[in-house]
């Protein structure tokens, strides 16, 4: 699930240590002794884990005893690293930076995922990640049972507000994506860019900024003739109302703009 060989991923690991460590650890490097020792990776709160395989970019030998999109409890371990302390406590932080940052998307991805649970509705994450981080965090999207959506801008055709305005109106902008010779999606707010939607042969519809109540009249309408995505103010308080309204995918900036880092320890001990 999580690729550690993709460029990408290296390339934040390596830019994480080069940010936390510069020049040295200057304070390990004076007080702890030249010695070996073991850190233990231990979650203190309920979670979904993700990234836990980064730790074999950060350490020599690893033992992993979970895996990312694992359900993991209170007080469980998840995985030990061995090796010199100085080493171990010089990459603690940018392993249990990325350890609670993947895991509370994953968490939070796995909350809306079991929030629809029973309607046949797909959850799907956004582009609204952190800069840099954006493989690593739809990976860990991933982990919490989403399905990603496009990874970036050359992937699929999304047409949005801005581009039907820019472009002028909704079938010059459908008409001018036909070149691609990709399935189109376009973003419709009203019944009027609905109908003209359909009539243009969009392959799905993204209803944006919706009630419960208006997606649910607007998919009765389409029918089945396109594939319909609810967005815009979803949160896992209203997401099952959405579900309810019978769309194909839920998509939610949240789950990745909005995740809390969840608590994990890492207590180093010499041997």
């Amino acid at each position: 699930m999580f690729d550690i060989s993709h460029p990408d991923v290296r390339r934040a690991i390596q830019n994480a240590l080069d940010e936390d460590i510069g020049g040295g650890d200057i304070t390990t490097n004076a007080c702890v002794p030249a010695l070996k020792a073991r850190a233990e990776f231990v979650a203190q709160q309920d979670l979904t884990l993700a990234g836990v395989e980064l730790l074999a970019l950060l350490f020599s030998d690893v033992s992993l005893a979970r895996a990312s999109g694992d359900r993991v409890a209170a007080g469980e371990k998840i995985a030990e690293a061995r090796g010199a302390a100085r080493d171990l406590l010089t990459r603690e932080r940018v392993a249990l930076n990325f350890l609670q940052r993947l895991s509370g998307i994953a968490t939070l991805a796995a909350k809306f995922v079991l929030a629809v649970e029973g309607t046949g509705v797909r959850i799907l994450d956004t582009r609204k990640t952190t800069p840099g981080l954006r493989v690593l965090e739809k990976m860990a999207a991933a982990a919490g049972g989403v399905v990603n959506h496009r990874m970036g801008l050359y992937e699929a055709v999304l047409i949005k507000n801005n581009h039907i305005r820019l472009a002028g109106g909704v079938r010059a902008a459908i008409e001018g994506a036909r070149s691609l010779n990709r399935p189109i999606e376009i973003e419709t707010r009203t019944h009027a860019e609905i109908e003209e939607a359909l009539a243009c042969g969009a392959a799905r519809l993204l209803l944006d900024n919706m009630t419960p109540e208006q997606a649910a009249n607007e998919i009765e309408f389409i029918g089945r003739r396109a594939e319909t995505e609810i967005s815009g103010g979803v949160t896992l308080e209203n997401v099952r109302a959405y579900a309810e309204a019978g769309p194909d995918f839920i998509s939610s900036g949240a789950i990745t703009h909005s995740a809390a880092a969840v608590d994990i320890n890492c207590g180093i001990y010499a041997f």
